[in-house]
């Protein structure tokens, strides 16, 4: 799936003011960032924009300030950390109402190849509903427009969308062109054998990357608390485990959509069950390896057990193209991260294409030192998910066609 979407590679803005959405929600502790991939990513658009002697104004959002001023989740940080990644001053234009005095005057001011960054967008109460008003003053500020946050890509809010529709020239950075070749390409025209694994707590969540994976992928893997239900839906006795009760018709469907489109759905053989969920997430706890069929009434299961880790990396092992979604257990307890470590390594170990889509998955990769072993991780969780349904994505319908 080619994205047929105008990027900074089809523009040059030499003298122009572009405003770059970037993705700066990163995580603060103490006011000090403490996870910087998505800095890192945004960079190479960055330094493209500035090599053609643009004058370069960033803005993102940063937690959920929900319309007001929030001291704590200002970008200010950002500015400062992006002042040492770029080599370069990031100037920051501190405006509780983000487009106010002082950016306007930092804009005014600029010179060709220069950088400001404006304060967290969802300051205002307009950006989370696409209001017009905040979208203009965005619009008020540049001649060009890209969009770079992928994280955001699958909401409508006047900083990717809104602005959108009011400048002449709007395109997609590097970034966001980085993620829609490889989950696109991953999804519509995979290179075969394609297995999709999918892990996380509530079958709700997945319901329609379920369906929309089987029919594109060869092989699809399933665990984390999700796999309980699939595995209540073939009338076994699960104990405590998390049960998404509505969902076990549906779970009946999607294992009848398998065998009837000839595709390979692997569930959990065995389990690794504890007495009760951990509290602390991290606290220790006691385990008990059973096979699926032998759960006892009044354990749970955290965590897929080791025939079942045998049986997911040998899967992976012949795939040519693996898609992966959430964990396959409660992975933040070490005692119960084991399954997830499996998976993981089995892509580290694999020839294959290997794409992490974002959010627990990403961070399970990152925090097991595998991050450099795969071919893509996703900086969106919400917006890779509704990638996989193969749904159309706000923020990238937003720009200009090629």
């Amino acid at each position: 799936m080619s994205l047929n979407k105008k990027s900074v590679d089809d523009i040059n803005v030499a003298g122009k003011r572009v405003l770059c959405r970037c993705d700066f929600n990163v995580p603060l502790k103490d006011g000090k960032i403490t996870d910087e991939n998505r800095l890192v990513a945004a960079l190479p658009t960055m330094k493209k924009l500035i090599k053609d002697g643009g004058k370069v104004i960033l803005c993102s959002h940063l937690g959920k300030p929900k319309g007001e001023p929030k001291p704590e989740l200002s970008l200010a940080p950002v500015a400062a950390r992006l002042t040492e990644l770029l080599g370069q001053e990031v100037k920051f234009a501190a405006d509780p109402e983000v487009v106010g005095p002082n950016a306007k005057a930092a804009v005014e001011a600029m010179k060709d190849g220069e950088v400001i960054l404006l304060e967290n967008t969802r300051y205002r109460i307009e950006e989370t509903k696409n209001g017009e008003a905040f979208s203009k003053d965005l619009a008020s500020l540049c001649d060009v427009f890209v969009n770079d946050a992928f994280g955001t890509a699958h909401r409508a809010h006047c900083s990717n969308v809104g602005v959108a529709g009011l400048v002449d020239t709007a395109v997609v950075g590097y970034l966001m062109q980085k993620e829609i070749d490889f989950l696109g390409n991953a999804v519509e025209n995979p290179v075969r054998p394609f297995v999709a694994i999918l892990g996380g707590a509530k079958v709700a969540d997945k319901l329609n990357v379920i369906s929309n994976l089987l029919e594109k992928c060869d092989t699809l893997i399933i665990g984390g608390g999700m796999a309980y239900t699939f595995l209540k839906a073939q009338g076994y006795e699960i104990g405590k485990s998390l049960l998404d009760d509505t969902k076990i018709d549906y779970c009946k469907e999607m294992i009848a959509k398998a065998e009837k489109l000839g595709k390979k759905l692997l569930l959990p053989v065995d389990s690794v069950t504890v007495a009760g969920f951990p509290n602390p997430i991290d606290a220790p706890v006691e385990i008990q390896t059973c096979g699926v069929k032998d759960m006892p009434a009044d354990r749970e299961g955290c965590d897929i057990g080791p025939k079942t880790a045998e049986l997911y990396a040998e899967a992976v092992k012949s795939a040519k193209t693996v898609v992966w979604n959430g964990p396959m257990g409660v992975f933040e307890n070490p005692t119960l991260a084991a399954g997830t470590i499996a998976v993981a390594k089995a892509l580290a170990e694999t020839d294959a294409t290997t794409i992490i889509g974002g959010g627990d998955s990403a961070a399970a990769v990152n925090q097991l030192g595998f991050g450099d072993k795969m071919s893509h991780i996703s900086t969106g969780g919400g917006a890779s998910l509704e990638f996989l349904e193969g749904k159309e994505l706000p923020g990238v319908a937003a720009a200009n066609d090629k």
